[in-house]
């Protein structure tokens, strides 16, 4: 039998002599403290992705000490569970293709959940000029499509347009490309209808 490492035997020695009951690796208040707000995170967590800004402003809400709150959150990121620049992504990545949000609302929407602005950026390169004119004519179609019979005149055509403006601006789509593209799913619609008649 070999003869024990007399240096892994005083190191031994001196992590006994330091140990104290009730101490030790884990400091057991410690982890009670931590343990509801942990429990609370991974909650909000497994409902959806969240920021760290977003997170923090959750726990805090719910009253957990700040210090508390920092120290876990720091925990989830080290850990991979809360990552802004993954929640980004994600974020733009589902509500532009299901939501055909414009790359400035989502930039906004970011914005109000405390993501820095060059991850912010970043993020919104997923969106190219190509793409949000092709959602937001999407858009515009699907909108014309409800108008069922031809203007009547001028006021009735510009009620029209309105209309399938509104659905481009309130997803935040500018003004000029939300003009032109819900002119021509418009003017598209009412040759469709006329042809029909």
């Amino acid at each position: 039998m070999a003869e024990p490492d007399p240096e892994k035997v005083a190191r031994l020695r001196a992590a006994l002599d330091a140990y104290t009951p009730g101490g030790g690796i884990v400091d057991r208040a410690e982890e009670e403290a931590l343990a509801p707000v942990r429990k609370r995170a991974l909650g909000l967590l497994d409902q959806r992705a969240r920021s760290r800004a977003e997170l923090r402003e959750r726990l805090i809400r719910a009253e957990f000490e700040p210090g508390l709150v920092e120290r876990v959150i720091d925990d989830l990121e080290r850990t991979g569970l809360v990552d802004d620049a993954t929640f980004a992504r994600e974020w733009v990545r589902q509500r532009a293709a299901r939501r055909g949000k414009s790359a400035r609302a989502l930039d906004a929407e970011l914005r109000v959940k405390g993501v820095a602005q060059d991850v912010r950026r970043e993020a919104l390169e997923q969106v190219t000029p190509e793409d949000e004119e092709a959602v937001a004519r999407t858009l515009a179609q699907r909108k014309a499509r409800e108008i069922k019979q031809p203007p009547a005149g001028r006021a009735e055509y510009d009620k029209y347009l309105r209309r399938v403006v509104g659905v481009l601006a309130r997803r935040g789509y500018g003004a000029e490309l939300a003009m032109r593209v819900a002119r021509e799913a418009l003017d598209a619609r009412i040759g469709e209808l006329e042809e029909c008649m």
